[in-house]
């Protein structure tokens, strides 16, 4: 071999050496792989007695697969119409009840307005939830793994950090409205809130604990017997309910566009998981199909239960005991009046089972929780998902039981929040798909994911991200913080709330020229 072979051979050894240095330490695709290679690099082997359990359970049918990429031959889950069943299940739920509830008891709508605005905003917020499923089958990788990708890997850790809150924090707050319902299944013998917490979370845990493919299979079903109660609920309701407009004026504009953000984050707070139920689709399974029935998915429950939580507030004119069984237990109050109260021991039944129906909206925040928290570190990714999943589920029922008395007030700050941060979110994600990635997969190498050397540096995300939040409080309208432009929509002493549309604006403005001058300077 010449001097010059030589010293080309060892400036390549040191190249491809250096790059082991610079990327976090490769982690198992699977657990055999995990356990044939335990002692290779510190996260295996510090976690090896879990893996060993896990590679126990595996044979069970659990899912051992964490943020891995899910490679072409094992993508098995050919039905488009998986993400429809997928979704729909997992807002045919009492929560989003609940959301419609809020037009009333805390933005003071009519029910026409509320209608409207829930139609509109589900309509346009789905959007990036049913754009992001697209990008499951296509890479093969989980949501906040992709968001690497836009983010970069230090950046990144923001939304994977705010993801972790939002999954505990929804998980929470279903967990109250289904201890509500359980507790308005009898007024003579009523449930603890903490036992009615404690059976959501136990059923919630049992899916979430088994995967993917289990989570699929169980929100195929679990929405039929919810539909078939919500119709036997609205038919008693029908006729004591009022469809006026609640007012005009600068007021209304200012409550509408409020409940407009908390509709939003509720509907947005599925984009930061969207790509975790669809990495199993081929690559080669049609966009469009996955999109559209996705959409469908999502606005078919949301709009049609949203309006029935909203036309439910309408009857305490015709029926005030109504209204009292609201004040007592709130959202579980309003539903046992209506099923527990008229049909007796059957009603009762139904409102067992319309509480149970929180666990397939747990389900998603539980199963996404581990998968979220594996991001943050190799040795987090290191941690089985399913300890992950019982540690996260033992967190969210303390704190559920803690927070019990503040409900509403809970859910509409969660909402809100989420609106803000996931519209900051999604912006990037977009943009940098479509500007800078020109919209082409083949722009993207999946395997990079864990090689931060190989991502974009992170500084125009996070400064975009920053102009993004500046958005969200000068537009905000909270009873703890009414921001500058927010006060200047309706009522003065509470404002409109536009912080999910500034905050997408200053990040849609500021993301490109930022990402731009990054990639010319850092090259990704």
């Amino acid at each position: 071999m010449s001097d010059s072979d030589r010293k080309s051979a060892s400036i390549t050894s040191m190249a491809k050496e250096d790059l082991e240095k610079a990327s976090p330490p490769p982690m198992f695709v699977n657990e055999a792989e995990a356990l044939e290679n335990m002692d290779d690099n510190v996260p295996r082997g510090k976690f090896a007695a879990l893996w060993r359990i896990v590679s126990f359970l595996d044979k069970y049918g659990v899912e051992a697969r964490g943020i891995e990429r899910v490679p072409a031959d094992q993508r098995t889950q050919t039905s488009p119409l998986a993400p429809f069943w997928m979704w729909l299940a997992a807002n045919m739920t009492i929560s989003t009840f609940a959301i419609g509830v809020l037009a009333q008891s805390i933005f003071f709508l009519g029910f026409k307005e509320a209608a409207l605005t829930i139609i509109f905003f589900n309509l346009l917020c789905t959007i990036p939830v049913a754009y992001f499923s697209t990008w499951g089958a296509k890479l093969g990788l989980r949501q906040l793994t992709l968001s690497r990708f836009s983010f970069g890997y230090a950046t990144a850790q923001l939304p994977i950090v705010l993801n972790c809150i939002a999954c505990v924090g929804w998980s929470i707050v279903n967990s109250i409205v289904g201890a509500q319902t359980l507790r308005a299944v009898s007024t003579s013998h009523q449930i603890p809130t903490a036992a009615g917490v404690v059976v959501i979370a136990i059923g919630t845990i049992i899916v979430s604990f088994m995967g993917y493919r289990v989570v699929h299979l169980y929100e195929q079903y679990s929405w039929i017997p919810v539909i078939i109660i919500f119709f036997i609920y609205l038919g008693q309701i029908a006729r004591f309910t009022e469809s006026d407009f609640g007012g005009s004026g600068n007021v209304e504009a200012g409550s509408v566009l409020s409940f407009g953000a908390t509709v939003a984050g509720f509907a947005l707070g599925w984009t930061s998981l969207a790509a975790d139920y669809t990495v199993r689709m081929p690559e080669d399974m049609s966009s469009y199909k996955i999109f559209f029935w996705t959409y469908l998915g999502l606005n078919t429950p949301l709009i049609l239960i949203e309006c029935l939580g909203a036309a439910a507030m309408t009857t305490f004119t015709q029926k005030s005991t109504w209204g009292d069984a609201y004040a007592e237990n709130s959202v579980g109050g309003l539903l046992g009046a209506g099923l527990a109260g008229p049909m007796g021991g059957f009603g009762s039944f139904l409102l067992v089972i319309m509480a149970l129906s929180i666990i397939a909206n747990n389900i998603p925040n539980m199963y996404s929780l581990a998968l979220t928290f594996q991001n943050l570190h190799p040795y987090a990714q290191a941690i089985p998902r399913i300890i992950i999943v019982v540690i996260g589920s033992v967190i969210y029922v303390v704190l559920a039981i803690v927070g019990a008395s503040h409900f509403e007030e809970w859910l509409d700050t969660l909402l809100v929040i989420l609106s803000y941060w996931l519209a900051i979110f999604s912006t990037i994600l977009i943009e940098e798909h479509l500007i800078f990635r020109k919209g082409k997969w083949s722009n993207y190498i999946p395997d990079d994911f864990n090689n931060w050397r190989k991502l974009p540096l992170g500084v125009a995300s996070f400064l975009a991200l920053g102009c993004g939040v500046a958005g969200a409080v000068l537009g905000m309208a909270q009873v703890w913080y009414i921001g500058v432009i927010g006060r200047l929509i309706g009522d003065p002493e509470f404002g409109g709330d536009i912080g999910f549309e500034l905050a997408f604006a200053f990040t849609a403005v500021t993301y490109p020229p930022l990402r731009y001058l990054e990639k010319k300077w850092w090259g990704y």
